[in-house]
């Protein structure tokens, strides 16, 4: 997967986090840890993690506008937490949605800053 393609698909799951949120708040439902959980925590976590080091090198090496470390580190940090938090209905609901608004717009900036360099490469 390339950076833009990782961007992407983080980018979508973070709004299925969202809906998941909604979903587990409605049902009164509580997951079963170790079926549900941690099976997609690692499959995502693995692609945060993929995703923060090749964003850094992408950013080293390009060095696009309004895209920079810190905002990597920190979307990168807040999806680790919600894409866990989602499960569970006790999660504070704002600060929940700030962090998924937050992490999306980063990388929202992010393919539009690959996209833009892109275009000028061609």
């Amino acid at each position: 997967m390339t950076v833009r393609e990782l961007s992407s698909a983080l980018y979508d799951e973070c709004g299925k986090c969202l809906d998941r949120f909604y979903e587990m708040r409605e049902k009164d439902a509580v997951p079963d840890f170790y079926k549900d959980v941690k099976p997609y925590a690692d499959y995502w976590h693995g692609k945060i993690n993929e995703w923060q080091k090749e964003s850094l090198l992408y950013i080293q090496q390009q060095r696009p506008k309004y895209v920079h470390k810190p905002t990597i580190d920190t979307a990168a940090e807040g999806m680790t937490q919600f894409f866990v938090q989602s499960f569970y209905k006790e999660t504070s609901k704002k600060r929940f949605i700030q962090t998924i608004q937050a992490a999306q717009y980063t990388l929202q900036t992010f393919i539009l800053a690959i996209d833009e360099k892109s275009a000028e490469n061609d």
